[in-house]
């Protein structure tokens, strides 16, 4: 195999020896980089890894003593050295252990979900593509949603009435859907300008679909927030947690800062209203601060996250301004 590795924004996948030398386009930032021989990119990296070992030992010595996180256990190192796109790293016990200590000191037991964790996938990228542009692809992934609930497998996406820059948007993402089999089979008719998608049935691939797509853009938003403060953290996504009763609930993004500040975010992307109450409760079941349990229900307005905080016992937020709030709550 050969190694596609950005120069732009790091994004390194493993592709077939018939692209060496050839240059290609980043699927994440569409910057063009060249394909490299895997033991040519393997020499060089070691190359410069030995020379850069030898530097950052020798700095460590110097600043140890005046670096309060070299104290810090190894997994509450901030994320500066992982690649959060493309990692198992997270699904590492040491990574997730302060969030294991956290739950049981209030007698809470934890179930992890390895698989919701693991970034080598391509469910984080097309998360945060959907997330970032939601306005204009809201017409791709809501009509995937409705013909997957009806146990369809044919979608049409019709945008005759979109504008050019949206229709661009719309038809490099449903290619992207096809190269990274989210969907089995992509057709564009330029001039009727008709998408035609042929579904997949994969219970993971629909369930992206009905939600789960939204708990990947939080969590990749919130480990780019958190890797650009350099503020060590653990981390978890779709993780279960059985009380002292044995009622056993979902969590779908948690995260504890410097080892003493959780944040829990619940996502939402259809109708929440009927869920309130629950969510109330079981913040306080968790004994987190209003602050630190927020409920993000995607295409509220600022106004309703504003209203609807004052009148609950949670934090609303949308997707456009959670992190403004995790900015607040940690910096």
């Amino acid at each position: 195999m050969a190694i596609f590795r950005c120069k732009t924004c790091s994004h390194l996948r493993e592709v077939p020896n018939t692209y060496i030398g050839k240059l290609v386009n980043c699927p994440r930032c569409k910057k063009v980089n060249q394909i490299h021989g895997t033991v040519e990119f393997i020499e060089k990296v070691i190359e410069r890894y030995l020379l850069q070992y030898k530097e950052l030992q020798g700095l460590r010595q110097q600043l140890a003593p005046l670096n309060p996180s070299a104290s810090l256990p190894a997994e509450q190192q901030p994320l500066v050295d992982i690649d959060i796109y493309n990692t198992t790293a997270m699904a590492s016990s040491q990574q997730y252990k302060p969030i294991l200590t956290w739950f049981q000191e209030r007698q809470i037991q934890l179930n992890v979900n390895h698989q919701a964790i693991d970034t080598t996938g391509f469910f984080d990228e097309v998360a945060m593509q959907l997330g970032d542009n939601h306005e204009t692809l809201q017409l791709v992934s809501d009509q995937i949603k409705y013909i997957q609930q009806k146990g369809y497998t044919n979608a049409t996406i019709r945008l005759s009435k979109k504008s050019q820059k949206d229709i661009k948007l719309i038809t490099q993402f449903c290619k992207e859907l096809y190269n990274y089999s989210f969907v089995a089979k992509y057709f564009y008719q330029k001039q009727e300008k008709i998408i035609r998608l042929t579904l997949q049935t994969a219970p993971t691939i629909t369930a992206f679909f009905n939600g789960a797509w939204m708990e990947w853009y939080v969590f990749m938003k919130l480990l780019e927030f958190v890797r650009e403060q350099q503020l060590p953290v653990a981390c978890l996504r779709s993780l279960s947690v059985t009380f002292s009763n044995e009622d056993t609930h979902e969590l779908d993004v948690f995260f504890l800062v410097n080892n003493r500040i959780p944040i829990c975010i619940e996502c939402k992307t259809g109708e929440f209203r009927q869920h309130i109450d629950k969510y109330s409760t079981m913040r306080k079941r968790l004994k987190l601060e209003k602050t630190q349990f927020l409920l993000c229900v995607i295409g509220l307005s600022e106004e309703q996250t504003q209203g609807l905080s004052s009148m609950y016992d949670v934090t609303f937020v949308n997707e456009k301004n959670f992190l403004k709030h995790v900015e607040h709550l940690l910096v």
